[in-house]
């Protein structure tokens, strides 16, 4: 089954969709993070949730927008608005749903998200699995999203229009929170054995060599998906990731 909620809490209305088979025994959560200009009617986020209830008891797996993203009502994009969001999720997932493990899966920028958050945050997740995560997001944004002239103009001071599924604006401020926010610079190996990072070998949005490095400096494990694209494109290859997810977060 699912359902779509709105968490309304500190100002804010954040937009969710949840997949579940029996709310009232629910006793594990997923928490899902999609990419940029997405939105939380990911299609990835969904065969995910299939799969997994298909096989696991006592477990949902919910997805939210982004601020600016889906139908958020936000005009304005920044990183401590997206911390907020994921704060307020996981505050819901344990207090409203009665989750007494959280887990997290989180794609591109999603992933640099979800990394940033545990960094600066109690880290409320079990186990974190995240597929091609944009860990330097900066250099994503302003060389494989933007188009030169769009950076020109941002650093002009001009707001401008980028993205997939849905447009969203980015200014000169939100660039400067990235660069700042550098967490390839940060430390994460006392979380060694709890992250999974699968990367794809053909990713053409997010380099490869960035989240190899990235890994290997914080001792993660990491697995090279052979003939992958930035979204997993392939449902071969989308298939073997859920599977592999699934067994990394031991839903047993």
């Amino acid at each position: 089954m699912e359902k779509y909620i709105d968490i309304n809490e500190e100002g804010c209305s954040v937009r969710c969709k949840l997949y579940y088979e029996d709310l009232h025994t629910v006793r594990r959560a997923v928490l899902f993070g999609h990419g940029f200009g997405g939105h939380k009617d990911n299609k990835a986020a969904e065969r995910f949730a299939r799969y997994v209830l298909s096989k696991y008891k006592n477990l949902a797996v919910m997805t939210f927008d982004w601020p600016c993203h889906g139908a958020d009502a936000r005009k304005k994009l920044s990183l401590e608005d997206c911390n907020t969001y994921l704060k307020l999720c996981t505050r819901y997932l344990r207090e409203q749903l009665g989750a007494e493990e959280l887990y997290a899966y989180a794609t591109s920028f999603g992933g640099y998200l979800f990394l940033k958050f545990i960094s600066e945050n109690e880290n409320p997740f079990q186990s974190l699995a995240f597929r091609c995560p944009a860990v330097n997001m900066y250099d994503v944004i302003t060389k494989a999203i933007m188009q030169e002239d769009d950076l020109r103009k941002v650093e002009k001071g001009k707001d401008i229009l980028v993205g997939f599924d849905r447009k969203i604006k980015i200014s000169r401020d939100f660039l400067e929170e990235l660069k700042a926010a550098d967490i390839t610079q940060r430390d994460f190996s006392d979380y060694c054995g709890q992250i999974l990072i699968l990367q794809g070998t053909r990713d053409e949005i997010v380099p490869f060599a960035a989240v190899e490095a990235f890994a290997d400096q914080n001792l993660l494990d990491f697995e090279a998906v052979e003939n992958a694209d930035h979204r997993f494109i392939d449902p071969k290859i989308m298939e073997r990731a859920i599977i592999r997810i699934a067994d990394f977060f031991d839903l047993r």
